[in-house]
C-alpha cells in the first residue's frame, strides 16, 4: 500500500508541482515534437524511482515513464479546446490506473476482492441514488410549481443541480460517518448564501420553490443515508 501512496505522491509533484504552465502550452502547441513532453517523462520515471527508493523498483519506474509518455502523447494528439476538460479527467484516471498497476505487479500483493462486499454494494448504490436519479425525483415532485422566468439569470448553466448532487452526497457522507451536527452546518451555509439571492429577487413564489427543492433534496439524503447506515451496521 505505501508504494502506491508514494507513487501517487510523486505523480502529484510531477504532473503539478514541477510542471510549468510554459511546459503545458509548449506541449499544447508542439505535440510529440515538444522537448519539455520528454522532460516531463523522464521527470516522472526519476520521481517514482527517488521516492520509492529501492533497487528493484528501477526497471518498473522506467515502465512507469513510458505509460506516462503513452498517455500524454494521446491526449495531446487528440484533444481540441472543446474536450480539454474531458481529456484532462481521462489522462488522470489512466494515470491512477498505471499506478495501481505497477503497484501490484512490484509487490506482487493479491488483490483483496473482500473489498468489494455487501457493505460496498450498498454504499455504491446509495451514492448513486442520489446524484442524478434524485434531481430528476425532485424535479418531477416540484414541477407542478415551477415558477415562471420573467428575465435571464446569470447563474452558471447546471449549477443547481450540481449544487444539489454535492450537498446530498456531503450529508451522505456526515450521516456514515455519526456527523449529524455537521448536516446543521450545511444547511446553515447554503441558507446564507441564498438568502441574498431570493432577497434581491423579491419572489415569494421563487422563495417558496427553493425551500421545497431544498428540504426534498436534504430529506432524501438523510433517509437514504440513515437507511444505508442501517443496512450496513
Amino acid at each position: 500500500m505505501i508504494v502506491l501512496v508514494k507513487l501517487l505522491l510523486a505523480h502529484l509533484i510531477g504532473d503539478f508541482l514541477l510542471q510549468p504552465t510554459a511546459w503545458v502550452v509548449n506541449k499544447e502547441k508542439k505535440k510529440h515534437k515538444s522537448i519539455y513532453l520528454y522532460y516531463h517523462i523522464l521527470l516522472h520515471g526519476v520521481l517514482a524511482f527517488a521516492i520509492v527508493f529501492e533497487k528493484d523498483f528501477l526497471w518498473y519506474a522506467l515502465l512507469l515513464a513510458i505509460f506516462h509518455g503513452i498517455i500524454d502523447y494521446i491526449k495531446l494528439q487528440f484533444q481540441t479546446k472543446k474536450t480539454k476538460r474531458f481529456w484532462f479527467l481521462l489522462d488522470q484516471f489512466l494515470h491512477v490506473i498505471t499506478l495501481f498497476a505497477i503497484t501490484f505487479f512490484y509487490t506482487k500483493i493479491p488483490l483483496d476482492l473482500n473489498f468489494f462486499g455487501n457493505n460496498f454494494w450498498i454504499i455504491l448504490t446509495g451514492i448513486v441514488l442520489l446524484t442524478k436519479p434524485t434531481s430528476i425525483i425532485i424535479r418531477n415532485i416540484i414541477s407542478i410549481w415551477t415558477p415562471e422566468k420573467k428575465t435571464k439569470d446569470n447563474s452558471l448553466e447546471n449549477a443547481g443541480n450540481y449544487i444539489g448532487i454535492l450537498e446530498r452526497l456531503f450529508i451522505f457522507c456526515f450521516i456514515l460517518t455519526n456527523h449529524f451536527e455537521a448536516i446543521g452546518f450545511l444547511l446553515a451555509a447554503k441558507s446564507i448564501f441564498r438568502f441574498g439571492d431570493l432577497k434581491a429577487a423579491k419572489d415569494r413564489k421563487l422563495t417558496e420553490y427553493v425551500l421545497i427543492g431544498t428540504l426534498l433534496s436534504f430529506g432524501i439524503a438523510l433517509l437514504i443515508g440513515l437507511l444505508v447506515q442501517l443496512a450496513i451496521f
